[in-house]
């Protein structure tokens, strides 16, 4: 059976309601990290981004998925929402983040004013993904330049403000903003995912530094790793901390089944 969900017309996802299908092929267990709402979600979460996807033979006690509810463009003194279109396929019982990605503009003459009008359509926007079924948390992505740091800062402090108490808070993180770059101390975030995958100019020095068995500087990037399926994690890993998966590819079992191998390893 599949639902055609809208939120005021603003946030079309499409999810399939279909039996369970379980698969054994992680640890069953649940993570302690910051926040007490983060303590439900399983160990590992899938990221499923803008693209069709079939996850209905996921154990949900064992996975968790991470879906592209929308794109959220800024220019101008405007906000361009782009939701999402393509089919996601869960079980009813999989539990979700709903990830918000952020890109501002960058040529000359549409560069972001990032006003307080714009902060506040960012923020109302994000809340609005909480009103789709089995959301439990939210994530932001947003790869904030320099110059847009503060404004992005600001923006996490009114949706924590704006947020259920019980409702975690998480954003992603290029990997060179926890191992030198301090900026994200402080933010009112659960915790931050540092991407070790697709790190361009940066991958040799943050590869060579954490198969050193060096951690990120950053309290906030202590809590989880985030790997890319068709990238090394050659580095010590923690298995107190949560673990998001990226795919450039559909999801398969097969996948999980290569991914449960290389952990053995």
């Amino acid at each position: 059976m599949t639902i055609n969900m809208r939120v005021k017309t603003v946030l079309p996802v499409f999810v399939a309601l279909t039996s369970l299908v379980l698969w054994s092929g992680c640890r069953s267990r649940t993570v302690t990290v910051h926040g007490p709402g983060l303590n439900i979600l399983p160990q590992v979460i899938l990221w499923a981004w803008e693209r069709p996807e079939d996850l209905e033979f996921l154990d949900p006690q064992r996975f968790g998925v991470a879906f592209l509810s929308q794109t959220l463009v800024l220019e101008g003194n405007a906000v361009r929402v782009y939701p999402r279109h393509q089919p996601l396929k869960l079980s009813p019982q999989t539990k979700l983040i709903a990830v918000t990605r952020i890109e501002a503009q960058t040529t000359r003459s549409s560069r972001p004013d990032l006003t307080a009008g714009q902060e506040e359509k960012l923020v109302v926007l994000i809340l609005k993904t909480l009103e789709l079924p089995n959301v439990l948390a939210i994530q932001v992505d947003f790869d904030a330049a320099t110059s847009e740091r503060t404004f992005y800062a600001s923006l996490l402090q009114r949706l924590r403000e704006r947020l259920p108490q019980n409702v975690p808070l998480s954003i992603t993180a290029l990997a060179s903003f926890c191992v030198g770059d301090r900026w994200l101390s402080g933010l009112p975030v659960d915790e931050a995912i540092p991407m070790t995958f697709r790190m361009g100019a940066d991958n040799n020095k943050i590869r060579t530094l954490l198969a050193k068995g060096n951690d990120f500087r950053e309290p906030l990037c202590q809590r989880s790793y985030g790997f890319a399926l068709d990238e090394p994690m050659n580095m010590p890993l923690d298995d107190s901390r949560r673990i998001y998966l990226f795919n450039s590819a559909p999801w398969t079992a097969q996948d999980l089944l290569a991914f449960q191998e290389r952990l053995r390893q």
